[in-house]
């Protein structure tokens, strides 16, 4: 990893910034630090969840639907700390993503409704991780999803041509995909500023958080991981992918 292509993103920040994840609390914990440091600076940022995270209770008896309403409400809570201009929900069954025609067609129609230069997402070629993790198949689903929507479909005027001549919604291409959670990233965002945000952000989601749950403790030192290689002492790594 190159210390010039951390300064490329450092200073080539997003003007519009789609950030796609699979459930709430998935881009404050990859990057909030980021997000909050572009909307500082005038970014436009918009959120993707693609679940409500409506599995994601301990008790096999709990409500979905009151499990999803409590983890989108935290989500949108977070959201706010952090700067997002809005947040969407796609309503997938969490544990059940797939990166099928239905999900792609509502992220090409929010990519042309939003227009972004970038788009940030789970890489989706990570199925585990060299620290002995299995990566969610729900995060390498829309990772998988986002690539797909972003090329060629977003700027395919015959892919789904209904949303043009039934929307108004004209091709888009992206200029660049910022694959978030990366085995081998390229680029680095200083987050030393924003740290304190992204802590914020993710004590919003409370229903996620134990009592043995060294959150500061953990941000901290996967933020200094991830900045070492260059020499940052707190930052949020990316592999980026030039389509421009």
């Amino acid at each position: 990893m190159s210390l010039s292509a951390e300064s490329r993103l450092q200073e080539e920040r997003p003007e519009r910034l789609l950030v796609v994840a699979a459930h709430p609390e998935d881009a404050d914990s990859a990057v909030a630090g980021s997000v909050a440091r572009w909307v500082a600076a005038g970014s436009v940022v918009h959120l993707i969840c693609c679940t409500s995270g409506d599995a994601s209770a301990d008790d096999a008896a709990a409500d979905p639907l009151e499990v999803a309403a409590l983890r989108e409400a935290e989500q949108r809570a977070a959201a706010a700390i952090v700067g997002y201009e809005d947040v969407s929900f796609m309503h997938r069954p969490e544990g059940a993503l797939a990166n099928d025609l239905a999900l792609r067609e509502q992220l090409v129609r929010l990519i042309r409704t939003f227009r972004p230069d970038a788009v940030a997402a789970p890489d989706p070629r990570v199925f585990i991780h060299e620290h002995g993790l299995v990566n969610h198949v729900d995060h390498r689903e829309a990772g998988a999803a986002a690539l797909d929507a972003v090329y060629p479909a977003a700027g395919n005027a015959m892919t789904f041509p209904h949303l043009v001549t039934s929307e108004g919604l004209e091709p888009h291409r992206v200029g660049r995909l910022l694959l978030y959670w990366p085995e081998r990233g390229n680029a680095i965002v200083d987050i030393s500023d924003t740290v304190e945000t992204k802590l914020s952000a993710l004590r919003v989601h409370a229903s996620r958080r134990s009592q043995a749950d060294d959150l500061d403790g953990r941000v901290r030192g996967r933020a200094r991981d991830e900045g070492a290689p260059v020499g940052i002492k707190t930052g949020e790594s990316y592999a980026v992918i030039d389509l421009r």
